[in-house]
């Protein structure tokens, strides 16, 4: 974990209610499937955004306005500084043996798998992306996969692009394990479904971020694991359904 203080150079909407906010400094390492805990002006609790890339030099976030900390991000202006807890987590086991990785995302749980992918790219291996929205004006980043040399199936319950109906009815056949973000009930049927190994993140709510409080602790098959410790990212046998 590292404090460091960043530097606002993007802050753009990307779809309905998502948002894009790029941040330069010293971030330090952020690892697939980790987080950032941001402080905001006027709020006494951090937000937990999910890293969506790094390079080294610049930490992407992308996050949806959902409540007033949210609101507050997306009315802040390039060249505003941030507070951040970087680096905090458990994310993707990126050594796990597989040639074809699929990974799944459900909205905002899309993010964290596009900086997966680029590394399981990078690392050669054949990525097949399955991407949740529940209308075509919530799709966002389907070319940014795409460029990665990612095979990319969109799904949107409306029907209004791509398969009709949810992530699980769209899932290609042929690929050895799966990495998985979203919301729980669409982890907990992809856990129904497939049979390969696989990792999910989860969403919870958090109160430090870093493992003190236990306030998002959750009952795993080896005991109570904070999610922001121990995960977000678990391996699909620890979690009971």
């Amino acid at each position: 974990m590292k404090e460091a203080s960043l530097t606002i150079t993007e802050n753009s909407r990307l779809a309905a209610s998502v948002y894009r906010m790029r941040l330069a400094g010293g971030a330090g390492d952020n690892l697939p499937g980790q987080f950032v805990n941001v402080r905001l002006p006027g709020l006494f609790l951090r937000r937990p955004i999910s890293v969506c890339d790094f390079d080294g030099e610049t930490l992407t976030l992308i996050y949806k306005t959902v409540g007033r900390g949210t609101e507050l991000m997306a009315g802040l202006e390039p060249g505003a500084e941030l507070d951040v807890l970087c680096g905090l987590g458990h994310g993707y086991d990126l050594d796990a043996p597989c040639a074809k990785p699929l990974l799944i995302g459900g909205g905002v749980g899309v993010p964290p798998l596009y900086y997966l992918a680029k590394e399981l790219v990078k690392n050669g291996k054949a990525v097949s992306a399955v991407l949740g929205f529940n209308t075509a004006d919530e799709v966002f980043y389907e070319e940014e996969f795409r460029s990665l040399g990612c095979a990319v199936t969109l799904a949107t319950a409306d029907g209004s692009r791509g398969v009709r109906g949810f992530v699980t009815d769209a899932l290609p056949n042929g690929c050895d394990r799966f990495y998985a973000c979203g919301p729980l009930p669409m982890l907990k049927a992809l856990c129904g479904k497939l049979t390969i190994p696989g990792q999910l993140s989860l969403e919870e709510r958090m109160g430090c971020g870093f493992g003190a409080c236990m306030g998002c602790s959750v009952e795993t098959a080896h005991g109570a694991k904070r999610v922001c410790r121990e995960g977000p990212v678990f391996d699909r046998e620890e979690l009971l359904w």
